[in-house]
């Protein structure tokens, strides 16, 4: 990966890491299907009157908007909505790697390695650690399985990505807006049916300063920014050497969630995070300890 890509990717962890508290904070005022509505118009509107759409077939700008955009948030917000703390969500999230090695092994072909098999198998561990702990480490069970739900459809959410890059000089920032028309859909719909249209209203009405900046957050620099960036990253390198950088988010996620919302891990959760963050590792510079291995024994 070149430098100026390092960079753009560690500009994203940074604001994906950011991002939880901020959904946190839009969650105090708003029920988070109609947070999530309220996100994606924020993309959509007014930027695709300035950047053209996309040249690539519906399925393609479908299958973007429905993963990536909508499956992942609707299945977030409403983890956080129902007990999961934002700092957790920034680590539990990124399962997203498991899953997208998986459907890139599935539908792209991509060969695992040794590293990236046992990257899986050690961040695996640390998910199943987080996945027993009791009531009083402040994580509901629901709120966990909700945010491992979100993580799948991220993954596969990548795998279109992939495939979107292999169609030739796609428009990512067009992508990105122009796959926001589709997720305020569902969202508006699932909203009035699951949380009622009085609700939906008087949330409206009592918005706050705090969560309109949330959700221009949300908006511009989580979306817009964060995932147009992700696109180029995908197109440019295999899924499985990017995925797996968005480990690092859980880094920024859990301080400023502990600095900011006052979250406190238990023990077993830190062990559980030293395992994920392990994963990580292996799967960075595992090839390339294997590679130094072989030229030391060969000399």
């Amino acid at each position: 990966m070149s430098p100026k890509d390092w960079g753009l990717a560690l500009l994203v962890v940074l604001a994906w890491g950011v991002n939880f508290v901020m959904i946190k904070w839009g969650l105090d005022e708003l029920p988070p299907l109609l947070l999530g509505a309220l996100r994606f118009m924020l993309v959509a509107f007014p930027a695709l009157l300035f950047i053209k759409a996309p040249k690539l077939p519906i399925k393609w700008l479908l299958g973007y908007g429905l993963t990536i955009s909508f499956g992942q948030f609707a299945l977030l917000f409403s983890a956080m909505h129902l007990g999961m703390p934002a700092g957790l969500a920034s680590l539990v999230l990124q399962a997203q790697m498991l899953f997208t090695m998986i459907f890139a092994f599935m539908f792209l072909g991509e060969r695992w390695k040794l590293q990236q098999v046992m990257s899986l198998i050690v961040a695996a561990a640390g998910l199943a650690l987080l996945a027993t702990q009791t009531p009083a480490s402040k994580m509901t069970f629901i709120g966990f399985a909700l945010t491992i739900a979100a993580a799948s459809s991220w993954g596969m959410g990548n795998i279109i990505n992939r495939k979107i890059g292999q169609l030739g000089n796609v428009n990512l920032m067009g992508l990105v807006v122009w796959s926001a028309l589709i997720p305020p859909i569902p969202f508006l719909l699932l909203s009035y049916w699951i949380e009622g249209p009085e609700l939906i209203i008087s949330s409206l009405q009592n918005v706050g300063l705090k969560t309109v900046a949330t959700l221009f957050y949300l908006a511009g620099i989580a979306t817009i920014f964060g995932y147009s960036t992700w696109a180029h990253l995908l197109k440019n390198y295999p899924a499985s050497q990017v995925a797996p950088l968005t480990l690092l988010v859980p880094v920024i996620g859990l301080i400023t969630a502990w600095l900011v919302l006052d979250e406190t891990l238990s023990l077993i959760q830190v062990f559980g995070i030293l395992l994920i963050m392990g994963g990580l590792l292996i799967n960075v510079f595992g090839h390339k300890l294997r590679r130094q291995k072989k030229a030391a024994l060969a000399d």
